[in-house]
């Protein structure tokens, strides 16, 4: 029978996704400990009546360490805590750029994961004004996370699951992939090509008012209905777009789109976008 996972330690408390997991950890029955180096980030965790602990003290302790710091620097943190770790313990990151680069320290008594949350899907039915307020997930909107744990048997993702789904809650589901796969979701699939649209769109929306000089309110108001009901009927099939709007979209892809776009699926594309992303030359291999 697996080990019951009953201990976690947060590296990063104190920052952004820090503070959002710990959150949801302090409301569950997990023993948790909550680390943080910057005196700014420790008043945070303070404040929300976590108390502060030292790595050295804690981390040979924990069934789950958690790293909630910047991908940047996860490398560098991971090669000063899993000297610490007790073995078969399990190191949790968040994203997935420094594993798939190889920067993680190893260890052969060590499992790893990596659990990157979905986000509330744009098609959630919300209820409440809570779910509606929670864009980013984590709080009362429901959301899916998608997690890498190679090493570990059906018991021990099941295990992990439960910390996961507690970590990110509310969640309806965590989908298995591995490492490579989850780096393809993100960056390339969400960061590479979502993010750029999404803040393509409020450039687009900016040159319009700039070029037409329609009210803001009235260009907003189009653009936003007609977002909603592109997603719909491109991913929903709810209708089909009109035989016109075809060609509108069609004349849209001859100027803005590059022919050979999808290249950004190659693997050699993928090491090349998380090295820009990670600050590094090229990943290890």
């Amino acid at each position: 029978m697996t080990k019951q996972l009953k201990t976690i330690t947060v590296i990063g408390a104190g920052g952004k996704m820090g503070m959002r997991i710990s959150a949801n950890l302090q409301k569950s029955d997990y023993h948790v400990f909550y680390c943080e180096n910057s005196p700014q980030g420790q008043q945070q965790v303070i404040a929300q009546g976590r108390e502060i602990s030292v790595p050295e003290s804690v981390v040979p302790l924990s069934d789950v360490v958690i790293l909630a710091v910047p991908d940047v620097v996860l490398g560098k943190v991971s090669h000063g805590i899993v000297p610490q770790m007790k073995a078969g313990t399990t190191l949790l990151t968040l994203d997935p750029a420094a594993a798939y680069a190889n920067l993680i320290a190893q260890r052969d008594e060590i499992e790893y994961a990596v659990a990157h949350p979905c986000h509330p899907s744009v098609f959630l039915q919300r209820y409440t004004k809570e779910e509606h307020a929670d864009a980013f997930g984590g709080v009362a909107a429901l959301q899916h996370v998608a997690a890498s744990y190679e090493q570990g048997s059906d018991e021990q993702k099941a295990a992990l699951a439960n910390v996961i789904s507690v970590m990110y809650g509310p969640v309806e589901q965590v989908h298995w992939v591995t490492v490579k796969q989850l780096a393809y979701l993100e960056p390339t699939l969400v960061e590479t090509v979502a993010c750029m649209v999404g803040a393509f769109m409020k450039e687009a929306l900016d040159e319009t008012v700039k070029h037409s000089g329609v009210p803001v309110e009235a260009a907003q108001a189009m653009l936003y209905g007609h977002i909603q009901i592109a997603l719909a009927v491109a991913f929903r099939a709810t209708n089909p777009f009109s035989d016109a709007c075809m060609i509108a979209m069609e004349y849209g892809r001859e100027k803005i789109v590059k022919p050979d776009w999808k290249q950004i699926f190659e693997e050699k594309e993928l090491d090349l976008v998380i090295a820009r992303m990670l600050k590094i030359d090229a990943i290890r291999r």
